[in-house]
């Protein structure tokens, strides 16, 4: 998977090389250190998918460019088959699938989430927008604007996320959900 990483990581830099933009001109713009954009960039830091999200939408770009060096084609419909999705692992707790790389002016980005059972408590993140989380598998406790909601399978939760949040894999089992970042 370090190997996907580096490969999106180049893509980002190249991307920001040719339209002539510093890395301290793209972490002003994700409100983040310009050290941690070029431990991202340099693939010393995990990518987070908001992060990707918030680089596609700089450069004006579909996130399926950074994902796999490839423009998407599909203006009607796309069909992402069982478990083809373009992965992403970011930190060893997630892993991200993609679900509609293909499609072209994507108003959504959906994703299947796994998250690994881990010791300890996780580390918040926030990202611009809204997301919408279903809960497939497993249970969840998701940690919000200091509060810790556990949903099952079949539950599902809708936030802004733009406030600090994080998931955490319960009973010692992963647990899978689908989001849809917005």
């Amino acid at each position: 998977m370090q190997e996907k990483i580096i490969e999106i990581a180049n893509r980002i830099k190249e991307l920001r090389e040719v339209s002539d933009v510093t890395p301290e001109e793209l972490a002003a713009y994700m409100d983040i250190s310009a050290e941690t954009y070029l431990k991202y960039e340099s693939a010393e830091a995990d990518i987070p998918a908001s992060i990707l999200l918030e680089i596609a939408g700089y450069f004006k770009v579909d996130m399926s460019l950074l994902l796999t060096g490839e423009a998407p084609r599909m203006n009607v419909f796309t069909v992402t088959r069982n478990g083809k999705g373009v992965s992403v692992e970011r930190r060893s707790q997630y892993k991200y699938q993609a679900l509609a790389e293909k499609f072209i002016g994507k108003r959504v980005e959906p994703f299947i989430v796994t998250v690994e059972p881990r010791e300890g408590e996780p580390t918040l993140h926030a990202h611009p927008g809204q997301e919408f989380n279903y809960i497939l598998e497993g249970s969840l406790k998701i940690y919000i604007h200091g509060n810790e909601v556990i949903l099952n399978s079949g539950d599902s939760i809708y936030f802004d996320s733009n406030q600090p949040h994080a998931m955490k894999a319960l009973d010692g089992m992963p647990a899978k959900f689908l989001a849809i970042i917005m």
